[in-house]
């Protein structure tokens, strides 16, 4: 092994242990699994057609729907979709994926909050569309009837909201979760307010599985400067996501 070099053999070696905690979780031997960040590219180099965890897991434990979370503890961001190229991402919105997104992070919230969400949905282009003016109407046609039959079905759900706007602090402060509809609509905001102490949670798996929120950094592999503390935080809401499900929650 060569520090901070891409290698087959090594992300061969990460599937084959992402498979042995997928394994020991479903058979109830462990509570909870926690992942440190793996390589995409040693992933492919070494033939494993995933583009990251979320995919794995769900692949691994025949879950129907299952989407991404960042959380802290200000801030809860999920999403629609993840690891695909931006030209890809309206191909992959429907109203039914923005509608499971929406109704996992809701249970996900009333879990660990122990109350009813209240969740803001982003939309896909700037100013929220401005009424067909940017993209393919998918406000109209995708997220806002997404929104609708969330409502209708009892959630506490606004949107879809501008991007730009959607993280302010005030907004942020009387809202539970963000829905967002790509990678770095959330990411960058995230990161920006809470890198060091947020955690990744793929929720809708049969079992408990967080992570770091953050990539392998081979740049300073094996110098001592990386920093433990997103670890440690998955740990600890691996933890209390472990007891909320023991205690009967999702």
């Amino acid at each position: 092994v060569t520090p901070g070099r891409v290698a087959a053999d090594c992300g061969r070696a990460a599937y084959a242990y992402i498979q042995a905690a997928a394994v020991g979780a479903l058979a109830g031997h462990v509570a909870a699994v926690v992942t440190n960040p793996i390589n995409k590219e040693a992933l492919s180099l070494a033939g494993v057609d995933f583009p990251g965890h979320t995919e794995i897991f769900q692949s691994l434990t025949g879950a129907p729907r299952v989407c991404m979370m960042l959380a802290s503890e200000t801030l809860m961001i999920s999403f629609v979709t993840t690891h695909v190229g931006y030209a890809d991402v309206p191909g992959r919105l429907t109203r039914q994926r923005i509608l499971d997104v929406i109704e996992l992070t809701a249970q996900a919230v009333a879990a660990l909050r122990g109350r009813a969400a209240r969740l803001s949905v982003c939309g896909l282009n700037p100013h929220g569309g401005e009424h067909g003016l940017f993209g393919r109407r998918e406000e109209e046609e995708l997220l806002a009837p997404a929104v609708q039959a969330a409502r209708a079905a009892g959630l506490d759900v606004e949107g879809p909201l501008p991007p730009d706007t959607a993280f302010v602090p005030a907004r942020v402060a009387q809202r539970d979760a963000i829905v967002c509809m790509y990678h770095d609509q959330g990411h960058i905001p995230f990161k920006m307010l809470a890198f060091d102490t947020g955690v990744n949670i793929t929720l809708g798996l049969p079992i408990v599985r967080t992570s770091v929120d953050h990539g392998t950094a081979f740049d300073i592999a094996w110098t001592g400067k990386a920093s433990p503390t997103s670890l440690i935080a998955a740990v600890h809401w691996a933890v209390a996501l472990s007891r909320t499900r023991q205690a009967g929650g999702p």
